[in-house]
């Protein structure tokens, strides 16, 4: 039983040196990483930390954007028995300066120039080194490893236990500062075994030629087990930073699986529909998406006329879905926020089955997943072997499991209040099905109550709203008061499209429309579709558009989820205006 969450990469550069576990993009094109090189690498670069005088138990940061040198980093650091410390690379200086100071980080990996500059600026004063991975930083490292051997590098990993802290991965701080998870290279290998032993995976999703082109952020817990899941089966795993490249490099590398939060299935989907607009064929696509849902709910008991009208728009609508990811995704993996069972039905009735996954990053990733042969669209899956899910008194949801981490860095209040007994408190609202399957409701955080003393989960709506083309954020409002509102911002490109079919002027900003009777109108079309959902007491009744486009590290937390608390402070007066 593996000790280190490092140890995979070790076993199979023993076991299958030759084998090709990782790709790497360069020249437009991806060169083969063979398990024996990359392990090379990490011992390479591990070496170079102990040379550098990193002791054991030691905090590094690392921020870049996604890439194979992240993951070099990352093993590296658990090889000579260091902590890894995720940073997003979105992040601003007071983010970086509170993250790498309240860990005690001694040292830091930035991506590139401007990542160095921005930990510079941070000015922790424990940092005694940083390393470019764009300046040459880790030929450095090697360079400076290369006399100290291996051998210290091999005892460092040998002297890893289960409950050795393995990273400090910091909350995202949609409600205040961000708190430290401390998780050990137990809490890694064991939720890795967790998933990987779930009924289903290896015969369905972990097969041999499974490959995944990871885009989400490393920093993020989930995009970082479900790496360490494919590494753990030997496959193929290919990192892409820029998701301004994410088209061309799904088309280059063509995936069998796609890792995804749901906002990216929400904007699948609305190019789809605005492309099928484009060419005037709304038609067409509202039918082949009606009977793609149809044929997802039937399933498997499909009559005759269904199952005619689903070949047709196979040829027609679903082959060109498909093709956008890269022709060869079967599996879709969704986590980190609810998905419209609407939109989860339209991809497996056009032939891409979305698996929902639910966890926190304090349960080390996923607790419950819906799986190959035991999927319920709407619901966050069934506990993974290993894990148990109850429903409090008030409706939070609490867990057990080997993947929940045992406290706060250094927060030994914050650690007293999670906990109800051996219970975590996930700060989820939600239920448990008599199959045990769990469903999510809201959070408690986002728990909206009216001044008529309405409960109404704001995410629901929220997630209904993006699903429109037109929209790009939002974010409902009603607490304390008379009605529900919402704060709307629209997406750049549609909001273009839509001027251009509008006959609007191509300068005219948002700003100069946000009182446009029929932007209002196209607006209001998406609240009433939103609403549709939803009992009366719980509509929005009025909106709000807003002349900006919300941002990773302002308005959003780098993994997409909003900051409720800072937007409602820093739009303030269009909240008063909803309810003037």
């Amino acid at each position: 039983m593996n000790a280190s969450a490092a140890d995979d990469v070790f076993e199979w550069a023993t076991r299958d040196p030759d084998r090709v576990m990782f790709s790497l993009q360069a020249d437009g094109g991806w060169l083969p990483v063979t398990a024996a090189e990359f392990a090379a690498r990490v011992t390479a670069v591990a070496a170079g930390l102990v040379a550098a005088g990193i002791r054991a138990g030691d905090r590094v940061g690392l921020m870049a954007a996604a890439g194979l040198d992240w993951a070099v980093c990352d093993f590296a650091i658990w090889t000579a028995g260091a902590v890894t410390v995720p940073v997003y690379e979105t992040s601003s200086a007071e983010q970086v300066s509170w993250v790498l100071s309240d860990s005690g980080a001694v040292a830091a990996f930035a991506g590139n120039a401007r990542h160095a500059a921005v930990i510079r600026q941070a000015q922790v004063p424990t940092i005694e080194a940083v390393w470019g991975l764009d300046d040459d930083g880790l030929a450095r490292l090697t360079a400076a490893g290369a006399c100290s051997g291996a051998d210290e590098v091999m005892e460092r990993r040998r002297a890893v236990t289960a409950t050795t802290p393995a990273t400090i991965v910091y909350t995202s701080g949609t409600t205040g500062r961000p708190k430290g998870c401390v998780l050990s290279h137990g809490n890694l290998t064991e939720s890795v075994r967790a998933i990987t032993a779930a009924p289903g995976i290896r015969e369905q999703i972990l097969t041999p030629d499974t490959s995944i082109l990871l885009f989400l952020p490393l920093s993020h817990i989930l995009a970082r087990i479900v790496g360490l899941c494919v590494i753990q089966a030997g496959q193929r795993i290919g990192y892409l930073g820029d998701l301004g490249e994410l088209p061309a490099a799904l088309a280059s590398f063509r995936p069998t699986i796609l890792l995804a939060v749901p906002r990216v299935f929400e904007k699948l989907a609305a190019a789809a529909r605005q492309q099928a607009e484009i060419e005037s064929r709304q038609g067409l696509f509202a039918a082949a998406e009606t009977t793609a849902i149809e044929w997802s709910r039937a399933e498997h008991r499909v009559g005759l006329v269904l199952r005619l009208r689903h070949t047709v728009f196979g040829r027609l609508v679903y082959a060109r879905l498909r093709a956008a990811v890269g022709g060869r995704v079967a599996w879709s993996i969704s986590g980190g926020a609810p998905l419209s069972p609407q939109l989860a039905h339209f991809f497996r009735g056009a032939g891409i089955t979305v698996l929902e996954g639910w966890g926190l990053t304090e349960t080390t990733g996923p607790v419950t997943m819906n799986l190959p042969r035991r999927q319920r669209i709407g619901s966050a899956g069934l506990p993974l072997p290993g894990c148990t899910a109850r429903i409090a008194p008030d409706g939070e949801i609490l867990v057990q499991g080997p993947g929940v981490f045992r406290g706060y860095w250094r927060n030994p209040q914050a650690t007293r209040d999670a906990f109800d007994g051996p219970w975590f408190r996930t700060g989820d609202l939600g239920r448990i099905d008599n199959d045990g399957f769990v469903f999510i409701t809201g959070r408690k955080k986002d728990l909206i109550i009216t001044a008529t003393g309405q409960n109404v989960a704001a995410g629901v709506l929220e997630d209904k709203l993006r699903e429109h083309w037109l929209i790009g954020e939002c974010v409902v409002t009603g607490d304390q008061r008379p009605y529900l509102g919402a704060l709307v911002t629209l997406d750049p490109g549609a909001f273009a499209r839509w001027k251009q079919r509008e006959g609007k002027p191509a300068s005219a900003t948002v700003g100069d429309l946000r009182d446009d009777q029929d932007l209002r109108r196209a607006v209001q079309d998406a609240v009433d579709r939103a609403n549709t959902g939803v009992s009366r007491a719980e509509s929005i009744k009025r909106f709000r558009i807003l002349p900006v486009t919300f941002t990773v590290g302002v308005e959003l937390t780098p993994t997409q989820k909003i900051r409720r608390d800072h937007v409602l402070a820093s739009y303030a007066s269009d909240v008063d205006a909803l309810y003037a």
